[in-house]
This record gives structure tokens, sequence and C-alpha cells, in this order.
């Protein structure tokens, strides 16, 4: 076996012992009536309540779903895909708006001295607390599941894209400014290379803070998604319906982010190699 497939393995083993030890633990105690399955049902029942979310429709009307409804016909699949809808299209709208900003903060001195202030009242202000006014302003529905999830991407992007381009190596301005570059070259092919690993990392944590945001959302404002059943499995009292959703959006969120690690470090490959040199 290759050195490197035995190492993998090892790492693969270590990274699951923790929550293998849980589970175990977690089973056991549950079986022995110590843990009241009211309160916490046993893993293997969450694993059967999780398994019938997931089964499909026994009579599913697509017309009743606007989100993917050809491609999911399953609860549980139906609900995620529109959880996600609603996290893409949030975080497109924050994200690109507070990148956008951001660049022009990080760049010039006059936007970021008129423009701080605001930023530094408006940062602290969670999204949620924002949730009263969405609905006052857009109603029920998507819009203002999309404005909070906006909110909830917006600032990392933005803050992260502000000290990427303000931290820039001065020693890099200056080589490209000996070597003649200047404006619109400058800034593509200097300052935003530079501040990449910045706004990556506010790309990273602008998602998670977007599913923070959207399951808070979906209880409030909508009639669908993982948000929403979570919170009707409360009010049937069906606890491992709820721990059910919450390890669906465990495993939805672990692989987006490694996705959106992957991406990173294929982006900054150059950084990697940068540094190691």
């Amino acid at each position: 076996m290759p050195a490197g497939t035995g190492a993998a393995g090892k790492r693969f083993l270590q990274s699951i012992l923790i929550p293998f030890v849980v589970l175990a633990l977690w089973e056991g105690l549950a079986r022995a009536g110590v843990i009241n399955p009211l309160i916490l049902p046993s893993p293997s029942k969450v694993v059967v309540r999780w398994w019938a979310y997931l089964k499909p429709f026994q009579s599913y009307d697509p017309a009743q779903g606007p989100y993917l409804s050809w491609l999911v016909s399953g609860e549980l699949l139906h609900d995620a895909a529109a959880s996600l809808f609603r996290v893409f299209v949030g975080f497109f709208i924050g994200g690109g708006l507070g990148l956008g900003l951001g660049l022009l903060m990080g760049v010039s001195n006059t936007v970021y001295r008129l423009m701080n202030p605001l930023v530094q009242i408006l940062r602290p202000i969670p999204p949620i607390a924002f949730i009263p006014l969405a609905i006052l302003w857009f109603g029920l529905g998507n819009p203002p599941a999309f404005f909070l999830i906006s909110l909830g991407a917006f600032f990392p992007i933005l803050l992260n894209t502000i000290a990427g381009v303000r931290n820039v190596d001065s020693i890099y301005v200056r080589a490209a400014r000996n070597l003649g570059a200047k404006g619109s070259v400058m800034f593509r092919r200097v300052i935003l290379p530079a501040a990449a690993p910045h706004i990556l990392t506010g790309v990273r944590v602008g998602y998670g803070v977007s599913f923070i945001v959207v399951i808070v959302a979906e209880m409030i404002a909508v009639n669908s998604g993982l948000g929403y059943r979570i919170l009707e499995a409360r009010e049937f009292f069906w606890p491992d319906k709820i721990i059910a959703g919450m390890i669906t959006i465990g495993i939805i969120g672990l692989g987006i982010d490694t996705l959106l690690n992957k991406l990173s470090n294929h982006l900054l490959r150059w950084h990697r190699s940068l540094e190691s040199s």
C-alpha cells in the first residue's frame, strides 16, 4: 500500500474517532434508559426518522414547490433544495455588494472615511435583529429571507476585503510602480491577487453565516426549508426529526465548506508556493 494512502486512512480514522465514541456513548445511555427518549432519542431512532424524512413522498405534486421540484421528490431533499436556493441567492446578492464596496473602501481613502462610520455602526447588529423589519418591508416568503441572508454574507466579505486590500505588502506596490504599473493594471495584477486570501476567507465565513441566517429566517417567514421543518417538528414534539434536520444541516454545511476550502487552495496555489519558497 502506498505511504500516502496509509497516511490518508490514518487521518480519516482519527477524524471519525471522537464522533464514533460520542455516538456509541449516546446510544448506550439511551438504551440503558439513562436518557429520556422523549427528550433525546437514540442515534438509531434518529437514523430511522432521517431515512423516513429522506424517502420520496407517496403523492407529490411538483407544482407545489418552486425550487427544483422536478429534481427532488423526497421531503428532506425538497427542504434542503429550498434552503440552498435561498442561501445561494442571498449570498450572491450580499457577497457581491460586500466585495464591490470592500474593494472601493480598500483602494480609496475618501470612500473609506465616508463609509466606515456607517459600516461600524451597522456591523454589530445581528441579521436576526432585522427580522421584524424584513417582514414589515418585504412581507412573508422568499424576499425577507433573501434580505436577511444578504446581510449575513455582506459584512464578513466586506470587512475581509477591506483588510486584504489595505494590508497589501507595500513592497509589492513599490516593485510594480518601478516596473511602470499603475491604475487598473496595478489593481488587477497586484492588489487583487495579494488581497485574495483575505477575500476567500471572508467568502467562507460569509457562507457559514448565511447558512445560520437561512435556518432562522425559515422558522419565521417561510413555509418550506430545513428551518421550517425543524420548527414544525418542535410543534409536534418530534425530537428525532429535529435532530435529523440538524444533522442534515451539518452534513450540507460540511460539504460546502470542504468545496470552498478546495477551491480556495486551488486559486491560491501561487500564494502557497510563494510562502514555501
